[in-house]
């Protein structure tokens, strides 16, 4: 399996190949498309993530040491960007997942100048609501 530097690494240069941000924004949305949906039932206030300007959820699942999300947004560009969340951490222990810094995440990927910083701090907030849950 690889780390979560190397899948940072990975989507990094999926994105490279788009020098227009619109061309960032149908990307994501295409892998939006291809994202599994929450439940009504799991999109509950409890996974909900907080300070987010669309509505989102997170929830987690411990499989022997390793955790796995799955994450779910109202809005496409969102819903697409929590999938990079679920790509880059399903698989992974407490440990290495807790190694990330949030608010580099978007950044390590390059998208941090195509993304506005509205989605930005709830991106940020998805990835702590993540590392909040993992301390306890």
């Amino acid at each position: 399996m690889n780390s979560i530097s190397e899948k940072l690494q990975s989507i990094k240069d999926e994105f490279s190949i788009f020098s227009d941000p619109r061309d960032k924004y149908v990307y994501l949305v295409d892998l939006a498309k291809s994202s599994e949906s929450l439940t009504k039932n799991e999109q509950s206030e409890e996974n909900r993530i907080h300070g987010c300007t669309s509505q989102a959820w997170v929830i987690s699942e411990m499989k022997e040491d390793n955790f796995y999300f799955k994450t779910d947004s109202d809005a496409m560009i969102v819903k697409g960007l929590l999938s990079l969340i679920e790509r880059s951490f399903n698989g992974h222990t407490a440990k290495e997942i807790l190694s990330i810094e949030g608010k580099d995440f978007l950044s390590s990927v390059g998208l941090d100048r195509a993304i506005s910083s509205q989605r930005t701090n709830g991106f940020s907030n998805a990835i702590n609501k993540i590392q909040k849950e993992l301390l306890t």
